[in-house]
């Protein structure tokens, strides 16, 4: 009978462990560690991201791994494997592709591992804590305004397109259709995706030039595309006949603004939406939950006339 109690009793902490092991809320063990998370290192712009989410993290009294997706959805999703069977809580998420993200932060959530998306979103309202994100459509409309004034609303154009996959492309060039459409004497010539790198946008950028030499504009769903396209302008001789916009307000750009090289871009704070995101965090791991689904970061339009506004990244101090 003895021996029968022991394997009964044994059995009932069995159970108990594993009940345990399944519950959804942060572990005890996790709650110091984080993890952050990053589409791509590749681009200065992601790496303030990072650097802003991680100190903000640290200061809060948490220990911060980072993690570099490589503009990989694969290489993400590995990223959540480690972070899910390390038992981190949370995540401070800057996602590769807006539907190809939702399984891991899914996968995250049913471990009791809370995600907050910084910058990109995912095309879901229930698998995240919260999204705090660039209103890249509002910001977009400021500078397809200042793009229609610059032109006066006549003329040809290309625009380059960032990630397919990500919110932010579609939005930005909805937001800035919504205005440039308008204007019947402004023509589109191409449409062509760079995927948010320099690289690609001067290669790209080389070959509309040589189906369309003589544009006038060129709209860039980012900094770093804008740079891109600026270089192959001047390579090609051109850089002073076509107007550049951009849009991120990168350490680049912000000086070519300055220099006349670049005429525009819209102002994102990668700064404030990581440390929003961190303290998100840390007041969800503290038992806060009631957090709202998506918080948008006003984006500002930098031009010549205010650039001593801005500096790179966020306003002068």
């Amino acid at each position: 009978m003895g021996k029968r109690l022991s394997i009964l009793l044994g059995a009932v902490a069995l159970v108990t462990l594993s009940v345990s092991g399944c519950s959804k809320e942060p572990s005890s063990e996790a709650s110091q560690k984080v993890a952050v998370v990053v589409s791509t290192l590749n681009n200065p712009w992601f790496v303030v991201l990072k650097d802003a989410a991680q100190a903000k993290a640290e200061a809060l009294g948490y220990d911060v791994d980072v993690f570099d997706s490589q503009n990989s959805p694969a290489t993400e999703a590995s990223h959540f494997d480690t972070i899910i069977y390390g038992k981190y809580a949370p995540i401070l998420f800057n996602p590769t592709d807006a539907e190809g993200s939702i399984a891991s932060v899914k996968r995250a959530k049913d471990a009791g591992i809370p995600t907050f998306c910084m910058d990109r979103e995912i095309s879901a309202n229930d698998v995240a804590i919260s999204q705090i994100l660039s209103d890249s459509f509002t910001g977009c409309v400021a500078l397809g305004e200042y793009f229609v004034q610059k032109l006066g609303e006549k003329g040809t154009y290309v625009e380059l397109l960032g990630l397919l996959g990500d919110n932010n492309t579609r939005n930005r060039s909805d937001g800035f259709h919504s205005v440039v459409d308008n204007y019947p004497e402004l023509k589109m010539v191409a449409q062509q995706t760079a995927d948010f790198d320099r690289t690609k946008a001067m290669e790209v950028m080389d070959s509309i030039l040589q189906a369309h030499p003589d544009i006038n504009a060129v709209f860039c769903g980012n900094d770093a595309m804008a740079m891109g396209a600026y270089r192959a302008l001047a390579t090609a001789g051109k850089a002073e006949q076509v107007m550049v916009f951009g849009f991120d307000g990168a350490k680049d750009v912000i000086e070519a603004i300055r220099t006349g090289d670049i005429v525009a871009t819209g102002m994102q704070f990668p700064k404030t939406m990581a440390q929003t995101a961190a303290e998100y965090a840390d007041q969800y791991l503290k038992g806060k939950r009631d957090f709202p689904q998506k918080v948008p970061v006003a984006v500002e339009l930098v031009t010549q006339e205010n650039i001593d506004r801005y500096t790179a990244y966020g306003r002068s101090e």
